[in-house]
C-alpha cells in the first residue's frame, strides 16, 4: 500500500496532446518527481513552513500576501526541489539538473508545465505505480 518514491509524468503541451520528443512518438517528455511520501518532499514541507514563520517574524506576527515575484520565486524553488529529472527534455543549451528544472519552471511561457506538476503531486494515487 506504500507509495514509490517517485512518479513520472507524461508532459502535454499547452492544447492537451501528449508531447514527445520524436517524430515517431516513442520518447515521452516526462518529469520525474519525488513523492509526498519522500525525505525530498520532507524537505520541502519543512522549507515551505520555515519561509512563513520568516515571514511572519519580519511583518510582526501580521500575514503579509506574497507579491507575484514573491509567489512565482517561492513556486520555482519548491518544484525543483521535488523534482527528480527530466527524461527526453530539452531547454537551453547545456543545462542540467536542478540548472534546467530552475529554468523550465521559471520560464512563464512554459507555465503549463509547473501547473501540471503542481496538479499532479496533489494526487498520491499517482505514486503508487499502477
Amino acid at each position: 500500500m506504500a507509495v514509490a518514491e517517485t512518479a513520472a509524468i507524461h508532459l502535454k503541451g499547452p492544447t492537451g496532446e501528449l508531447l514527445f520528443a520524436d517524430a515517431e512518438r516513442t520518447k515521452p517528455i516526462r518529469i520525474v518527481i519525488f513523492s509526498p511520501g519522500s525525505a525530498a518532499f520532507d524537505a520541502l514541507e519543512s522549507r515551505q513552513s520555515a519561509r512563513q514563520v520568516q515571514r511572519l517574524k519580519a511583518n510582526d506576527g501580521e500575514m503579509a500576501p506574497l507579491t507575484a515575484e514573491e509567489r512565482r520565486r517561492d513556486t520555482v524553488e519548491d518544484l525543483v526541489t521535488i523534482t527528480s529529472g527530466f527524461e527526453n527534455f530539452e531547454y537551453g543549451t547545456g543545462l542540467q539538473g536542478a540548472a534546467l528544472f530552475k529554468a523550465v519552471y521559471s520560464d512563464p511561457k512554459l507555465g503549463f508545465i509547473h501547473k501540471q506538476v503542481t496538479k499532479f503531486i496533489g494526487d498520491w494515487g499517482n505514486f503508487t505505480g499502477k
